[in-house]
């Protein structure tokens, strides 16, 4: 055993062994050889590779967002379509349907119809009118040749002959290059109806697993911290449900503002003119406009003063919807800020049109104030939560007499 341990010299102190013979000390790796280096010269390198590494995750996952944006915009479009549907789910299920599943299947079938029927009465008479257009469109050539009516007169006023004369070729060049995007717009068709169908799927399964998707990620917490996030779940929804009511209002007065002014002009169809605008209206700030422009167009095919007229009464009204009506309504029902709601919807428009374009744009700009009234709810919950005594913040102090 001495031999292994070691030996004592004559003053009695200790003498490391030898190593046995062929066997040598192990070579420090790179990897350390490069911390010890790093750790000499004073460098965090531990520090400096998370850091690195926490970017480029950060980089590669804001890159795989953005691929996939299409795919969140349609999420999220369905997520708030199911948060609108899910309280007549609920009523059906409290007062005539217990079974959710019927339920779901009795709203789905009820929206079904209700978008169905919205297309009919969109769709027949704009067939009608657009045949309409093409029968009276040589009546319209003529009198804007021989300065008749009022296509005639402006015609004149502006010269708009010569200029067509002028500019005879790139007209022609336009003209056939107009027959081209027809093929495109069989595809944005089909498109359009593929992703209303997946909009539906997804409505319908969130409808249908939303219950326990919830239940399974409230069972995975804390009695106490997962009644705290029902709370503000249940708060963020009735949040939503406020917001969608006070759309809805908004939108109906918008309907029967253009209904009134269409049927005193005297021009026709006014209820499927008020119809439109009402549901375009439901999209905030921009909808106006989108409802409006084909709204005076028709308008003003009809004659000048009506569209003057229309236009102007769009352009008024406007106003008062977006800077006293939904400001108000909408702090009433969202219960949030009209400052608030306003800056949301410009910062959700610009944001969702970078993003996504003009799809992005309306998706954002209508889930711009619902997610702000979220954003009030949640930070108003951190806040109380996170004071002395609350769930996050700090326990009162306990002193020596208590």
């Amino acid at each position: 055993m001495a031999a292994i341990s070691g030996s004592t010299d004559s003053t009695g102190r200790g003498v490391p062994a030898r190593a046995p013979a062929g066997v040598t000390a192990a070579a420090p790796t790179r990897r350390g050889r490069l911390r010890k280096a790093a750790t000499a010269r004073g460098i965090p390198l531990a520090a400096i590779l998370t850091t690195v590494a926490v970017v480029a995750l950060t980089y590669l996952t804001g890159k795989l967002l953005y691929r996939l944006r299409d795919v969140i915009l349609l999420m999220v479009v369905g997520g708030f379509l199911a948060l609108i549907l899910n309280p007549l789910v609920l009523y059906l299920q409290h007062h005539r349907v217990k079974r959710r599943g019927w339920a779901v299947a009795i709203v789905t079938i009820w929206a079904t119809l209700v978008f169905a029927g919205l297309a009919v009465a969109f769709g027949h008479p704009l067939v009608n009118g657009l045949t309409h257009l093409s029968q009276r469109l040589p009546s319209y050539v003529q009198d804007a040749e021989h300065g008749r009516g009022w296509i005639g007169h402006l015609a004149r006023r502006y010269h708009v002959a010569a200029w067509a004369q002028r500019n005879a070729p790139k007209l022609q060049s336009i003209g056939a290059s107009l027959a081209k995007p027809a093929l495109s717009v069989g595809k944005g068709a089909v498109t359009l109806v593929v992703t209303l169908g997946t909009i539906a799927v997804l409505v319908l399964l969130l409808l249908l697993e939303g219950p326990k998707m919830r239940q399974g990620i409230l069972g995975l917490m804390a009695p106490e911290r997962a009644k705290r996030y029902a709370r503000v779940a249940h708060e963020i929804n009735q949040s939503v449900t406020g917001y969608t009511l006070g759309n809805i209002l908004t939108s109906v007065i918008a309907g029967v503002v253009v209904f009134f002014t269409l049927l005193a002009l005297g021009i026709p169809f006014p209820l499927l003119w008020a119809l439109w605008v009402a549901l375009v209206d439901f999209l905030p700030q921009v909808g106006g406009a989108l409802a409006g422009i084909p709204t005076v167009l028709f308008a003003l095919g009809h004659s000048l003063t009506a569209g003057i007229v229309m236009a102007v009464v769009f352009v008024a009204y406007q106003q008062v919807e977006n800077h006293v009506l939904n400001p108000v309504i909408m702090s009433r029902t969202v219960k949030v800020n009209p400052l608030l709601i306003l800056v949301s919807v410009l910062i959700g428009a610009s944001i969702g049109n970078w993003v996504g374009g003009l799809f992005g744009s309306f998706v954002a700009a209508l889930i711009s104030i619902p997610v702000a009234g979220a954003i009030q709810i949640v930070a108003r919950e951190l806040w109380q939560a996170t004071a002395p005594g609350g769930p996050l913040g700090d326990e009162p102090a306990v002193t020596d007499g208590q």
